[in-house]
């Protein structure tokens, strides 16, 4: 299973929120890319990086992305604000393997399935979800479409695997939805990252006994920031080689 440290930037800094909540940003460095090499010095072979400015469609974190991608050689991966051509050929130049769609997969699913025939399996379905709704916009607005109904699009569209998060449960330490990201996981029939609530080594262990087959990886943030999980601890306990490889 593989273990994704989590970097989200508002303002050119690396923060967390708490359930989404833009006005309770706690900022925990200065230097995203510094976050990364001690990320990538623990042994993640995936960053997950969130453009939180971009997100809501007021500003963009090109000059911290491009630091970031200088800084370390594992994969990344990022989402937030990415809505036009432009925004995938720049974050493709700058280097990021793996790019995911919120606003767009819920809004314009016909444009992600476009974007995967002319760009290829670089696309993550990110499904952010809040009482079972998908919210959109920097999770500032809801989609009125039901998280599961997405996900079983998300083979059809070509995604490469999708990104599940509770917003109720993100920032918030309080623990995982396991059942919700089984669920997604059966209905998808892809590879699922499971975000949101890991608060504790129990917190992830629970996740491997209790994940669906197709839940082949967890995000962590603020679990790692406050000290209460060490990423190199979780990634020996619970990695394996190739883990990485199975998401595209």
């Amino acid at each position: 299973m593989l273990i994704i440290p989590a970097i989200d930037i508002l303002n050119g800094k690396c923060v967390r929120l708490s359930e989404g909540n833009y006005r309770q940003a706690a900022v925990y460095s200065a230097s995203p890319a510094s976050v990364a090499r001690e990320f990538a010095a623990a042994g993640a072979e995936c960053i997950h990086i969130v453009d939180l400015d971009a997100a809501r469609g007021d500003g963009r974190n090109r000059k911290a992305l491009k630091e970031i991608r200088t800084a370390v050689s594992c994969r990344l991966e990022i989402g937030g604000g990415i809505r036009e051509e432009k925004d995938i050929e720049e974050l493709l130049a700058l280097g990021f393997e793996r790019l995911v769609l919120g606003t767009v997969l819920a809004r314009r699913p016909e444009q992600a399935a476009a974007w995967v025939d002319k760009y290829g399996p670089v696309f993550v379905g990110g499904i952010d979800a809040r009482e079972g709704l998908v919210r959109v916009s920097g999770w500032e607005e809801s989609s009125g479409i039901q998280d599961l109904a997405l996900a079983g699009q998300g083979a059809i569209l070509g995604l490469t695997s999708i990104i599940y998060t509770n917003i109720a449960r993100d920032g918030t330490l309080s623990g995982p939805d396991i059942e919700r990201t089984n669920r997604i996981a059966a209905v998808s029939g892809l590879p699922v990252i499971l975000a949101g609530g890991v608060g504790s080594a129990e917190d992830v262990a629970r996740v491997a006994r209790e994940r669906h087959e197709n839940i082949r990886g967890l995000i962590a943030g603020k679990a790692i920031y406050e000290g209460n999980v060490v990423l190199a601890d979780l990634i020996a306990a619970y990695q394996r080689p190739g883990d990485a490889e199975v998401l595209g």
